[in-house]
C-alpha cells in the first residue's frame, strides 16, 4: 500500500509515460529529482492505493489517470544493493 516515503512507479494512461515518483515531506520535495510533496494532488490520489490499480488525479489541465506500476521502498532498495 502506498504511503509516505513509498517510491511509485505511474504509467500515464493517455501518452504511456513512465513516471517515478517518491512521497515526502514538503520541506524534500523537488519534482526535478523525483520528490513530491504528500500535500500535494498526485501524492493525495495515490495515498492507500496498491499496485496495479489506477488514480484518477485532479489537474489544472484536467483529470488524468495513471496506472501504479511498481511501489517500492528505500529499505528494499538497500537490500538489493547488498
Amino acid at each position: 500500500m502506498i504511503k509516505f516515503g513509498a517510491t511509485v512507479t505511474l504509467i500515464d494512461d493517455d501518452t504511456g509515460q513512465k513516471r517515478i515518483w517518491q512521497i515526502v515531506g514538503e520541506p524534500e520535495a523537488d519534482p526535478s529529482e523525483g520528490k513530491i510533496s504528500v500535500t500535494s494532488p498526485i501524492a493525495r490520489a495515490l495515498i492507500g492505493k496498491i499496485k496495479g490499480t489506477t488514480v484518477l488525479v485532479d489537474a489544472p489541465g484536467g483529470t488524468k489517470a495513471y496506472e501504479v506500476r511498481n511501489v517500492e521502498w528505500f529499505a528494499d532498495k538497500e537490500r538489493k544493493q547488498v
